[in-house]
């Protein structure tokens, strides 16, 4: 059976350089797998990582559309060579590091555009929350070119700041970082696109994954990135609607069409609103159907 690509409940990080990791990373369950030419690849490993990436899409056949590369951050004069050498291979979509406002999409758009088919539209996936000036620009992004997804990141912005820590002794985001999260699920929504929640960094907490992973869906994060393999399955079963949330959701749709024109209508558990039905709405539209 042909792999759905429709989901993006999982993005699991792959180091470009590992032939072994990438490999594993693509034979298992991640509705997204990225392909890391950034953090993960030393600098004088990162000639060889491109090559490895650009070989890791050439090989993948159909399964090419869940195939995503993060690039280096724009200025760094490594993001346009990564695309040189990654764009002809036609990844799934680009990850974009370090972005600071929708001008950064702007800014890539062109530099992709000059590298694609004719036609082809690679989408981006921006980090927004990764440095103390992109905490500014979260809400610039809506109408940004190829915009397809946005995530945030604590470590680096815990850099930016020469923070010691960006956790408390309990191992929760301290209150700027919390702030990180809010911004990005706010300006994600502005835009229009998902919100994917940021890693877990300790790999081997799954029960305290499942716990986060829920409440971020709760929240209204559409998915999770993960740098483990082990993290997948929890991160996809966490972020699938579960059996009495779709039946609850189809309930309200039937109800609402039954009386079509109603503001509100009674539900089995009280009055059901216009947000109510729009929820509705949204969860079914997550489902692989």
């Amino acid at each position: 059976m042909a792999r759905s690509h429709s989901r993006i409940r999982s993005w699991l990080f792959a180091p470009g350089d590992s032939e072994r990791k990438i490999a594993k990373a693509l034979a298992g369950p991640a509705d997204r797998v990225i392909l890391d030419l950034e953090d993960a690849v030393a600098m004088e490993a990162k000639p060889a990582a491109r090559g490895i990436v650009a070989a890791a899409l050439d090989g993948a056949g159909d399964d090419r559309a869940r195939i995503w590369v993060r690039i280096n951050p724009l200025g760094s004069r490594l993001a346009e060579t990564d695309l040189a050498s990654v764009m002809p291979s036609r990844p799934g979509g680009i990850m974009l590091p370090k972005a600071e406002s929708g001008a950064d999409l702007i800014a890539l758009d062109k530099l992709m555009a000059a590298l694609e088919p004719p036609g082809d539209a690679t989408p981006v996936h921006p980090l927004v929350t990764e440095t103390a000036a992109a905490m500014f620009g979260t809400g610039t992004y809506r109408g940004a070119p190829r915009l397809a997804a946005m995530s945030w990141g604590a470590e680096d912005l815990a850099d930016s700041l020469g923070a010691l820590a960006n956790t408390d002794s309990q191992g929760r985001y301290r209150p700027t970082y919390e702030l990180a999260r809010s911004l990005c699920l706010l300006g994600a929504a502005a835009a229009g696109v998902p919100a994917i929640e940021t890693i877990m960094g300790d790999f081997r907490d799954l029960a305290g994954l499942e716990v986060r992973a829920s409440m971020m869906r709760r929240d209204g994060f559409r998915g999770m990135l993960a740098i483990h393999p082990d993290q997948v399955p929890i991160i996809n079963a966490a972020f699938t609607p579960g059996e009495d949330e779709i039946a609850e959701a189809r309930e309200i749709l039937r109800l609402f069409a039954a009386s079509p024109g109603a503001g509100a209508v009674a539900g089995p558990r009280g009055m059901l609103d216009r947000p109510h039905l729009s929820r509705a709405r949204q969860l079914l539209a997550q489902l692989d159907e």
